[in-house]
């Protein structure tokens, strides 16, 4: 019986599960944005966001923990620094799911896991072009 047992065994032994969501969580918070099947993805979530919640805390120690699993050090800056600052105030729920569909050849469900706030900062980077101008010398002319 399963009893008080959580989480999906993906049908992969625990070594590999570990080792694959810290890599997933290590492109995760380098792209922000990573594509994989959705029973996967439902378990990152849980995942990166306790890493985020450990890089709130933002001491030493909470750093050595999240070094257990995310081994690029650029990375890992990242998460302290500007992911943190980014979830200072939010209480929770820093990635989300979205559904895609089925994929092509083996029809396995698939999902994007993205880190909340990417689409924020992505409209934040682009500028809004200027006038320069244009209208003006029409309204002269």
């Amino acid at each position: 019986m399963r009893h008080r047992n959580s989480g999906r065994k993906l049908n992969k032994s625990s070594s590999h599960r570990k080792a694959m969501f810290a890599n997933m969580a290590t492109s995760l918070f380098l792209h922000e944005r990573i594509q994989t099947t959705t029973p996967k993805a439902k378990e990152l979530r849980g995942f990166a966001d306790r890493l985020v919640t450990l890089a709130k805390r933002g001491d030493a120690h909470a750093k050595r923990l999240a070094a257990r699993y995310i081994q690029d050090r650029e990375v890992l800056d990242k998460l302290f620094g500007e992911l943190a600052t980014r979830f200072a105030e939010r209480p929770g729920g820093y990635t989300r799911v979205l559904h895609l569909g089925n994929r092509t050849g083996d029809n396995a469900p698939m999902s994007i896991v993205e880190v909340v706030g990417v689409a924020d900062a992505i409209v934040e980077s682009i500028e809004t072009p200027e006038d320069e101008g244009g209208e003006e010398e029409l309204a002269e002319a």
